[in-house]
């Protein structure tokens, strides 16, 4: 069993930026995987980065390339993404989901952090 709780989220500008965090708890927590996902209001939950255990294997969303980082301190349990550059249009719900595949989506989700950007 693994806990994900993502912190960071926030009221930015457009062209701002934010880091968010995702802390994960559980048993042998540095062997997954851990990707972020965003839903916007009325739409589908979108992948957004994944990262590998290692953090040496990166993917990212074609929309936010050039502009997210993801990134992880396994000695902290964390997985961050840096949020630059960022427009109204990523405003979302901002999801950490962990599983043992890379890519794809895991089994395990946390409750999100809310991303507002205002133009």
């Amino acid at each position: 069993q693994v806990q994900l709780v993502e912190s960071g989220g926030g009221l930015v500008q457009a062209g701002g930026s934010l880091r968010l965090s995702c802390v994960a708890s559980g048993r042998f927590v540095s062997s997954y995987a851990i990707a972020w996902f965003r839903q916007a209001p009325g739409k589908e939950r979108d992948f957004v980065a994944g990262i590998n255990y290692t953090g040496r294997r990166k993917n990212y969303a074609d929309s936010v390339k050039g502009r997210f980082t993801i990134s992880r301190d396994n000695a902290k349990n964390t997985v961050y993404l840096q949020l630059n550059s960022l427009t109204p249009e990523d405003t979302a719900i901002y999801y950490c989901n962990a599983g043992l595949s890379y890519p794809g989506m895991g089994d395990y989700w946390g409750r999100g952090t809310q991303v507002t950007v205002s133009s």
